[in-house]
């Protein structure tokens, strides 16, 4: 398999679609390779394996940049979870501070756990109890934290859990549009790499020829 030299995806398969291009449409080249077995038929089977790349690197940035977004909806919405947790688990500990009970239900004794599936479990176990115990509410009400306010926060967690899930889903298709991509940017270079070679040998008299093809070819 060739190695592809230190340049963005962007600009080799630009670079690739020049030659082919001109490969095809430049008489003198299209005739000259032609001789060495890169007649028209096996242009376009290049052209092909281009498209396939293009689409592959197009689909992966696309998948890329919902991902980004899918992520960035998720950090948003696990701030504003955070906001309202932070507050109502503070105000908690100190109403519940001498009731051991009502704060191991509460699951708000010791510190916040750091990540986010156990962080998770904490807050929705918080509010599952808030919202269903009005006796716990009637304490919470005492600074000011109503049943409304719980229920908001109740269902914002739900909304972070689902934009989570659409993170993860995102980001596994990125995952498999990268896999996608690099294995098509690997065939054509592998198909490139040959058609160089070949080109090197055929235009060797004519170095603007070879640059035509969109790459200085080193003698």
């Amino acid at each position: 398999m060739a190695k592809r030299p230190k340049t963005s995806e962007a600009q080799i398969i630009e670079q690739y679609r020049i030659a082919l291009n001109n490969a095809e449409n430049q008489p003198q080249i299209a005739t000259t390779m032609a001789e060495f077995g890169y007649d028209s038929e096996e242009i376009a089977k290049g052209k092909q394996i281009w498209q396939n790349a293009n689409n592959a690197y197009n689909l992966n940035k696309t998948e890329d940049d919902e991902t980004n977004l899918a992520h960035s909806n998720f950090i948003n919405k696990k701030t504003e979870v955070e906001g309202f947790y932070n507050l109502h688990r503070k105000k908690a500990k100190v109403i519940f501070r001498n009731d051991s009970i009502t704060l191991e239900k509460l699951g708000i004794k010791g510190s916040i756990p750091q990540a986010h599936v156990k962080w998770i479990e904490v807050v929705k176990k918080f509010y599952a109890i808030t919202t269903s115990d009005t006796e716990i509410q009637t304490k919470l009400a005492r600074l000011k934290i109503t049943p409304e306010e719980l229920n908001n926060a109740n269902t914002l967690v739900g909304d972070l859990e689902t934009a989570r899930s659409e993170y993860m889903r995102e980001k596994g298709e990125s995952q498999d549009a990268t896999q996608a991509k690099d294995a098509a940017l690997a065939e054509i270079d592998d198909w490139m790499s040959e058609f160089y070679a070949v080109a090197k040998i055929a235009l060797e008299d004519n170095i603007q020829l070879l640059e035509a093809l969109g790459k200085t070819i080193k003698n």
